[in-house]
């Protein structure tokens, strides 16, 4: 009788390990399925365009929110505005929303404050974020919603063919500008510092830094902003950007001063590559300790 009892429950104890083992097999072929990020729309980016680098670097790191950490897709929301970087949209399998020019913050700030749950990305160019969108710039940095705002900062409007932007250097030329961009580009890390963001970060268009500074971003509470220096191949080529940065890190750079950030972030004005241009990477500065505005207008 015993011997029975013993088989009996050795019996389901087996099938118990087994079923188990089918449940852990089953959620990681959900989390394969639910990781795949990625739609079957057509790239129509130029080949060999940085913004492969960014869509690459974005991909990543959602695969490994979900796989790792136990996000779904549906945890959350890209919004997109106009130019080659906003057609990122297509590409990435999220609910969202492709925005007008210059409008991916406010409806960012739309989507977080109805569902605050929610962890939202921005994408912009540097067309849509510092001309038809630096209004919303400057105060999505004083309001700190907790917004992951990314530009692809190419330098010109490069959808529309290459007209010049806020911050395409002095002397540039093309055919709405034949004599040249007479005036000096502004600075976005200087303006970010100055306008109270809480994250201000920038990086190269390549996938690993990308992946990177997104997973810094994911774990900071307010607006983050992170600025890519994304070269356009066809009108306003990599001359050089990449072998002229270096790390913040390499410099033991403390990112919770912020007079040091700004001391940082004047070391490139935007203004061409010259023999001495240096350009930092990294996370400039950051402020864990500022109201987030949707949990403010809460209280």
């Amino acid at each position: 009788m015993k011997n029975k009892m013993k088989k009996a429950k050795t019996g389901k104890t087996k099938a118990a390990k087994v079923k188990a083992k089918q449940k852990v097999k089953a959620a990681s072929a959900n989390a394969e399925i639910d990781a795949n990020v990625r739609t079957n729309a057509t790239n129509t980016w130029c080949p060999g365009c940085f913004n492969f680098q960014i869509l690459a670097g974005f991909q990543k790191f959602l695969e490994n929110q979900i796989k790792q950490n136990g996000k779904k897709k549906e945890d959350f929301a890209i919004v997109s505005g106009i130019g080659c970087n906003s057609k990122i949209f297509d590409y990435i399998d999220l609910p969202g929303l492709n925005s007008l020019h210059g409008r991916v913050l406010p409806a960012c700030l739309g989507i977080k404050i109805a569902k605050p749950h929610l962890d939202v990305f921005g994408f912009s160019g540097d067309g849509d974020a510092y001309a038809e969108g630096m209004e919303h710039l400057i105060h999505m940095a004083r309001y700190n919603s907790n917004i992951k705002y990314i530009v692809h900062n190419n330098q010109v409007f490069a959808l529309t063919i290459a007209e010049p932007t806020p911050v395409t250097e002095r002397g540039y030329k093309d055919k709405t500008t034949p004599h040249g961009v007479k005036l000096a580009p502004m600075n976005p890390i200087k303006l970010m510092l100055a306008a109270g963001a809480s994250f201000v970060a920038r990086v190269f268009a390549d996938v690993n830094q990308v992946q990177q500074v997104l997973e810094e971003a994911q774990k900071h509470r307010g607006f983050s902003f992170i600025e890519v220096i994304q070269p356009c191949i066809i009108f306003h080529a990599d001359i050089g950007y990449k072998e002229k940065t270096y790390t913040l890190t390499e410099k033991n750079h403390d990112k919770t001063n912020l007079k040091a950030a700004m001391e940082r972030a004047e070391e490139w004005d935007y203004n061409s590559i010259r023999a001495n241009t240096k350009i930092p990477l990294g996370i400039f500065y950051q402020n864990e300790n500022k109201p987030v505005f949707e949990e403010e207008i809460r209280k």
